[in-house]
């Protein structure tokens, strides 16, 4: 590998010099001309941390907990999806990072891993994030094996009415190689992207897959499918955030899909406060988006989120060495954030205080 990494943009620069092209360019790309991508960026760098001096912080602790699971630090793994383009091991490999770095990982729909392998590897500290398929029976297949498997709380997705025109795809005719699939939908032979299309394959499968009919009706029937808590990601507006918890939501996660679905989006950390005020304490209100450095966990927190979740960064990691490269991508966040904590007075994460923003 060379020089090892020492910050997350340089694992990203690594994964880009050993992943093929098409590949890079579907874990990088992003909605139209990026303006989201670059916001959410962006938004974490306009944030001030107004630091409290002659504080004692020679102990600290970053350990904290998400409905009622202790995690080792505000920093969970996002669902993303395809991780067997970075690595064979793929989502196992994920999990088992996630494992020793002592934080949850969140399994995408579209794993190139069975869950239950994934939820194995990581001694069963997953979530499930969900879709709903025009076909009924295989979400709640999808549901059913999530329980069954140990998953700890499942994830509806709910920004991916359509899917977002990523052009990098489109140019790249983006499809998975021979012997890789959606393999949690294999039961239902919905494991495949549709044959003889040009242009981005995973577009065509969710055109035909995923339902666009999808309203708050049918969340509401999903809640009455399982027991496993759910959570709403995707939100981005103060009164939906408020609909999904008088309707029964466990939490909501703010996200834009990582600017991959409509570009002009918010930025995440800039709606935050205003999700959270909404929420009010009745679930607890998680983000993602551009967070690349443990100071940008501090600004979360400080604005009221419970915790963070990362993608990008773990696949690169993931992509420049394996586990061990997905475990030190979270291992570095967790040592910048409990660097950040301490110069910002906090000794423990209920230390972080909303003062640090003004």
């Amino acid at each position: 590998m060379g020089v090892t990494p020492v910050n997350l943009a340089e694992y990203e620069e690594a994964a880009r010099g050993c992943l093929p092209r098409e590949v890079y360019d579907y874990y990088a790309g992003a909605a139209n001309d990026g303006i989201t991508l670059r916001a959410n960026r962006e938004a974490y760098e306009r944030v001030a941390l107004h630091y409290p001096v002659l504080r004692d912080v020679t102990v600290r602790d970053t350990a904290t907990s998400v409905l009622g699971e202790n995690i080792s630090f505000p920093v969970m793994v996002a669902p993303t999806a395809f991780h067997r383009l970075a690595c064979e091991q793929g989502e196992c490999a994920t999990a088992r990072a996630a494992a020793r770095a002592g934080t949850i990982m969140v399994i995408s729909t579209l794993a190139t891993t069975l869950l239950e392998e994934v939820t194995a590897a990581a001694g069963g500290r997953t979530w499930f994030q969900l879709y709903i398929y025009k076909d009924r029976g295989a979400t709640l297949e999808l549901i059913r094996r999530a329980e069954a498997a140990g998953c700890r709380a499942l994830v509806l997705t709910v920004d991916t009415a359509v899917w977002g025109r990523r052009e990098a795809d489109v140019r790249n005719n983006f499809t998975l190689p021979e012997g890789m699939a959606v393999v949690n939908l294999a039961a239902q032979a919905k494991q495949a992207f549709p044959k003889g299309v040009s242009g981005s394959g995973l577009a065509a499968y969710t055109a035909e897959m995923l339902d666009a009919s999808v309203t708050w009706p049918d969340f509401a029937w999903l809640l009455t499918q399982t027991k496993l808590p759910v959570l709403l990601k995707g939100v981005v507006r103060a009164d939906d955030a408020a609909r999904a918890v008088e309707l029964g939501a466990a939490g909501v996660i703010v996200s834009n899909h990582g600017g991959r679905q409509l570009d002009s989006a918010p930025a995440t950390i800039e709606v935050l406060p205003r999700v959270v005020a909404a929420v009010a304490g009745r679930a607890p209100v998680l983000v993602d988006g551009g967070v690349r450095r443990g100071t940008d966990v501090v600004k979360a927190l400080a604005l009221g989120a419970e915790a963070v979740l990362v993608g990008r960064p773990v696949l690169w990691g993931l992509a420049v060495g394996g586990e061990d490269g997905a475990y030190r991508v979270l291992e570095l966040l967790k040592a910048e954030f409990d660097l950040a904590m301490a110069l910002c007075g906090a000794r423990t994460v209920g230390e972080v205080e909303r003062g640090l923003i003004s």
